[in-house]
């Protein structure tokens, strides 16, 4: 999940770096350092927190160099693991993001041939592996470097005698951004979009070799390659934060455009796949974190309008399934495209026979070369770690996916997918409305802000909403949270319930909100305050201490204007706490290590 920027060019390198990994410091924030080759050596800088704590002093202007900023997996958040690391002459760099699996074995036998370590990491095998074959050519070295690594990996190196950066990936991703005389690469694209929209994606195996003038680029099998040079559509200012205190805040609002993007053109015809081609007898879900909850509101939402039985796996825990017979009709869902257990789970699915489609925002990313089928979200980037477009969008897709097999199927009339057709062309402006009601939604989190514990509870396509609005005050608040089935309440956790435990109940009119109003009223009864989310009802003011009630629509539609409210919730709440919003300590955005 490190962040990685490296530049060979023209300009003031230190602050092309610099920029390019703030750019990036969603992807990790534990520490950060750059690498600059001089005539003397190498000049390195580095330090545990964050790419401001780096020191403003004069850095030698030469041409070259990389920088990093750091999720830490092995060794804690020191100056001394903070990348880059240097060879034992000060001769050679390398930053790295991803995890080497046999750097034990490596380090021991480098130790022995008197290879001096200054950290704890597994990073740093790579640049004394880098030395000892290293023979006059870097690119050499590199080739055989990776030879002997396993594991994962997305590895920049540069050298005191060479302006050319050598860089190889395997499962970590890494883009290649074109200018003129100038080339760079990075983890992501934000950090390129100063200088450059126009970008190669490596892909597994590839080596390559960047200077001023060229990219040379050869896959694993060590053929001389070309990679398609994409220009990407997002603009410098999709990735800054436009006047918003936070990333996370600037995203939520950003949904009622990402909504309306991802639905344009799919409402006629879904263009991007033939899905007549597939058997959709039956369909799992595969995803991680925030993507899963959207799996599992997906799985409501196909079973109702397509009549498909649908189940939803987590991935990391996936492979370690058993198969079955059966082949369902496999969607994966990755925001970042990028995240391993589900890239690992979409081999493991294409691997028991499953045709496979990967829902993903980021294009060319590593999944799209894993599956059988890609649809792009059109969330636009999403920079803070908290997933907000990401629930918003992945859900959509469902929708139209839905809509159309079960028009395809005979299940859906006509009549009946134009409603819904029309619903979804509404939803941005009922998102707007939501937005619009932020003071009032801010002030129902006073009581979140004193709280030790919440939960969340909801019923039916509104449980893992419940799930997923309890992760979102987790992550960002702080605040220990918990999702149930409404439900299941009785079946244990009443027992936690007291007058500081709020419970914030999604109470939609849909065929469960009956029994979900005797839930609210048996909760109500233990004395716990009570928050409701949902459809405006006499009966649900009455029970609740608070009462948020969302713009009318149909009961399948509910969860995206339900959980926009949960995430201003969680947001609100996390201000008022004065927690760092956009960098959840202990996390990053995208999640390439199992």
């Amino acid at each position: 999940m490190c962040g990685i920027v490296g530049y060979t060019g023209t300009k003031d390198v230190r602050e092309v770096i610099l920029k390019g990994l703030k750019r990036l410091e969603y992807r990790g924030y534990d520490s950060a350092g750059i690498a600059v080759r001089t005539d003397e050596g190498i000049y390195i800088q580095k330090k545990k927190g964050r790419i401001d704590d780096l020191s403003r002093e004069e850095v030698p202007k030469r041409s070259a160099g990389i920088g990093h900023t750091r999720w830490a997996t092995h060794g804690k958040p020191s100056d001394e693991n903070a990348h880059p690391f240097l060879d034992c002459s000060n001769e050679l760099s390398i930053v790295h993001n991803g995890i080497i699996d046999n750097f034990n074995a490596i380090k021991d036998e480098l130790v022995e041939k008197g290879h001096e370590f200054s950290s704890e990491t597994d990073s740093e095998v790579i640049v004394h592996l880098l030395e000892e074959n290293y023979e006059g050519d870097l690119l050499t070295a590199l080739k055989k470097t990776i030879r002997r690594i396993q594991g994962s990996y997305a590895v920049v190196a540069v050298q005191k005698d060479s302006d050319e950066l050598v860089v190889a990936r395997n499962q970590s991703p890494l883009v290649i951004g074109v200018g003129s005389q100038e080339h760079f690469v990075a983890s992501d694209v934000p950090a390129l979009l100063d200088h450059t929209k126009d970008v190669k994606y490596l892909q597994d195996g590839d080596i390559a070799r960047l200077s001023k003038e060229k990219v040379e680029i050869w896959d694993e099998k060590e053929d001389l390659v070309e990679r398609e040079t994409k220009n990407i559509k997002w603009d410098v200012e999709d990735a800054e934060k436009s006047g918003y205190e936070h990333f996370m805040l600037k995203e939520i609002y950003e949904q009622p455009q990402a909504i309306h993007e991802s639905i344009l053109g799919r409402l006629t015809s879904f263009e991007d796949i033939d899905l007549s081609k597939y058997d959709f007898q039956e369909v799992q879900f595969i995803a991680c974190g925030t993507s899963a909850h959207a799996g599992y509101v997906g799985r409501y939402i196909f079973e109702k309008l397509a009549e498909i039985p649908c189940t939803v796996e987590v991935s990391s825990e996936y492979r370690y399934t058993s198969p079955s017979d059966s082949t369902p009709f496999t969607i994966l869902f990755s925001q970042s495209g990028e995240t391993l257990d589900t890239i690992a789970a979409a081999r493991e699915a294409k691997r028991r026979g499953c045709n496979t489609l990967a829902v993903t925002n980021v294009m060319d990313s590593s999944i799209t070369r894993e599956v059988d089928e890609v649809v792009y979200t059109q969330a636009g980037p999403e920079i803070g770690v908290a997933a907000t477009k990401t629930f918003t969008t992945q859900v959509i897709i469902i929708y139209l996916l839905a809509i159309e097999l079960g028009l395809r199927k005979g299940v859906l009339n006509k009549n009946k997918a134009e409603r819904y057709k029309d619903e979804l062309r509404r939803l941005p402006r009922k998102v707007e409305r939501i937005l619009d009601d932020k003071d009032k939604i801010e002030a129902m989190t006073e009581r979140l802000a004193k709280a030790r514990d919440v939960f969340f509870v909801g019923r039916n396509i509104n449980y893992p909403v419940a799930l997923e609005g309890a992760l979102k005050l987790k992550e960002i608040a702080y605040v220990h949270a918990a999702g149930y089935p409404a439900g299941e309440m009785k079946h244990g956790p009443f027992a936690l319930l007291t007058k500081d435990t709020p419970v914030i109940a999604l109470a939609i009119k849909d065929h469960t909100f009956e029994k979900m109003l005797g839930n609210i009223g048996e909760i109500a009864a233990r004395d716990s305050p009570v928050m409701v989310i949902g459809d405006e009802d006499k009966e649900v003011k009455k029970l609740s201490d608070y009462a948020y009630f969302i713009p009318e629509t149909l009961p399948i539609f509910s969860p995206l204007l339900v959980n926009v409210v949960l995430q201003l919730i969680a947001y609100f709440t996390a201000y008022r706490l004065g927690q760092d919003i956009d960098k959840p300590r202990n996390l990053a955005k995208s999640v390439t290590v199992e």
